[in-house]
């Protein structure tokens, strides 16, 4: 799904792919947010990328982040309420429509 700005932007970071995976399933879950992408950076680190209302990012970045620390490592979440049109550039890389 290509990300153009439009939307608030929510990021959840883990190490490893499975508390990843339990993140993303917890964010869609918790409130109405559509999955944009994922970025596995190296290292073991990946960051699971939705979009939606500032409010809905919200309540899903936090259920995502608690989720990933219950059974494996949190390394970073962020909320970004509209984002500048050129931060959909980086997050759609790997966008789940691929």
């Amino acid at each position: 799904m290509r990300y153009k700005g439009e939307e608030a932007l929510g990021l959840v970071e883990t190490v490893g792919l499975v508390p990843a995976l339990r993140a993303c399933d917890e964010m869609l879950k918790a409130a109405n947010v559509e999955l944009i992408s994922y970025e596995n950076i190296g290292s073991t680190l990946v960051t699971i990328m939705i979009k939606g209302d500032v409010a809905a990012v919200e309540a899903s970045v936090s259920a995502g982040a608690k989720a990933a620390a219950e059974i494996g490592t949190l390394t970073a979440q962020n909320v970004m309420p509209r984002p500048i049109h050129a931060v959909g550039d980086i997050v759609s890389v790997h966008d789940i429509d691929q």
